[in-house]
């Protein structure tokens, strides 16, 4: 696998995806050719994906063996492509390798100084800041992550992934499919460790074996009761009881206030958590020579990632926040978060995938039930099917008569086209309304309608 990157026309199935479009950019900002399908874009509401992409110099196919051509040295998939793929059949018969996105990933890690972020929560926003902090401080960076950066938006690029000139490159480092463990960065982090995709046992084993290939340094959130069980060196570590630990935390509408060594930090997003994933950044900034000072000024204009706690506007009573949470960590802290900006909170969730549904139904019902204030509301349209094999056994409604079972106020609205025509005439006074779930491209599109409405 070392001779991956000696290779120089690359083939993406399932390209449109933020794991596989973040390493294409990367290649294709290297000075490679790279080419990619993904069944998204036979629809033409998904145009904008294949624009963005070619205009990072990436020409994009539909999803039926078209692009692969004599040229193609390699074909990269992720663990969700299946072995039926009529591209992965071409490939084969082509004898083209075929290979997996984690280590293609791995390879390029190998070649670079790699911070590695990981854990269940956190790791898109923690990426992002750290990005933000070295890339003020003349560190110079490259990026390969699973959310758009905003600034990075705003100059016109996808913003998963960026080239820059240092030896650095930082990684969303994911487990969900378990290729965690195939990366062996100069520096790993991890953030957190909350049942998601995976038992606990099998996250434990993973998260072990990443420590174990980390280089030279490895961090973890002394905050988080099961992540400190990892930790090799509190000296370095952030969180309770470090040299990186937050004080005096408090929220001040749309911005975090805290203390770090008598430093104040004033953080342009939402939530206690974000405190904690700003803390992980200053750990690792402080081993690459920049101070706690210079982390807080440069976190000071830090302008958030696309999908998490993302401000709609606010119309009369009504603020509309959009946020990527997906899994009960993630929905409790999102929850959590918003809280503050409004006497009363609706929160409206879409499930992804039935699988992910049904293994973390209890764990779900539990922290929404905990996280919701009395005078709150949470909202579900049904499961969304991203396609493949899958069993279609289990409704978001079932959630729901859980949730109702536990007195909570909930509410199962189908077709989430219907949910703003059932709620807004029931909104009387100041509410801040959430809107979560994750995977569903169209999640965006249907944020600003629902600002539209308003």
């Amino acid at each position: 696998m070392n001779n991956i990157l000696s290779k120089n026309h690359f083939y993406f199935i399932g390209i449109a995806g933020a794991g596989m479009s973040a390493i294409a950019q990367y290649l294709s900002g290297n000075g490679k050719v790279v080419k990619g399908s993904d069944r998204l874009f036979a629809s033409k509401e998904n145009d904008y994906i294949k624009t963005q992409l070619e205009q990072e110099n990436i020409q994009c196919f539909l999803q039926d063996g078209s692009g692969i051509d004599e040229q193609t040295e390699a074909v990269i998939v992720s663990t969700a492509i299946e072995d039926t793929n009529l591209e992965v059949i071409k490939a084969k018969q082509n004898n083209i390798p075929i290979i997996i996105r984690a280590d293609l990933l791995a390879a390029i890690c190998e070649s670079k100084k790699t911070i590695a972020l990981a854990g269940t929560s956190g790791k898109s926003t923690t990426t992002a800041m750290l990005f933000h902090i070295l890339k003020e401080n003349q560190i110079s960076p490259s990026l390969i992550t699973g959310a758009g950066l905003i600034d990075l938006q705003n100059n016109g690029k996808i913003g998963n992934a960026y080239c820059d000139k240092s030896d650095w490159l930082l990684i969303e480092a994911d487990e969900s499919d378990g290729t965690l463990v195939r990366y062996k960065p100069e520096i790993g982090v991890l953030l957190s460790v909350d049942k998601d995709h995976k038992e606990m046992n099998e996250l434990f084993e993973i998260f072990n074996t990443f420590k174990l290939n980390c280089q030279k340094y490895f961090i973890t959130n002394q905050s988080h009761p099961l992540a400190k069980q990892f930790s090799t060196n509190i000296q370095i570590d952030f969180g309770e009881g470090t040299a990186f630990e937050g004080k005096n935390f408090y929220q001040d509408g749309f911005k975090i206030h805290f203390d770090v060594q008598d430093i104040h930090f004033e953080i342009p997003t939402l939530g206690k958590h974000n405190m904690e994933n700003a803390l992980a950044c200053i750990a690792v900034a402080n081993i690459l020579g920049v101070t706690i000072q210079q982390c807080a000024n440069a976190l000071k204009h830090y302008q958030g990632i696309y999908r998490r706690h993302q401000l709609l506007g606010k119309k009369g009573m009504i603020t509309l926040i959009d946020d990527y949470a997906h899994n009960p960590a993630k929905i409790a802290a999102s929850i959590k978060a918003c809280q503050p900006i409004a006497p009363k909170l609706i929160a409206w969730f879409q499930p992804h995938g039935y699988g992910p549904t049904r293994f973390i139904r209890h764990e779900l019902v539990d922290e929404i039930k905990t996280s919701l204030r009395p005078n709150d509301e949470i909202w579900m349209s049904e499961i969304y099917y991203a396609g493949g094999t899958t069993n279609k056994d289990i409704s978001a409604n079932e959630l729901i008569q859980d949730l109702k079972t536990l007195g909570v106020n909930a509410h199962f609205v189908e077709h989430r086209e219907q949910f703003l025509d059932q709620l807004l005439p029931t909104i009387s006074s100041e509410t801040v309304i959430l809107l979560m779930g994750a995977r569903d491209p169209s999640l965006e599109k249907f944020a600003k309608e629902c600002y539209q409405k308003l």
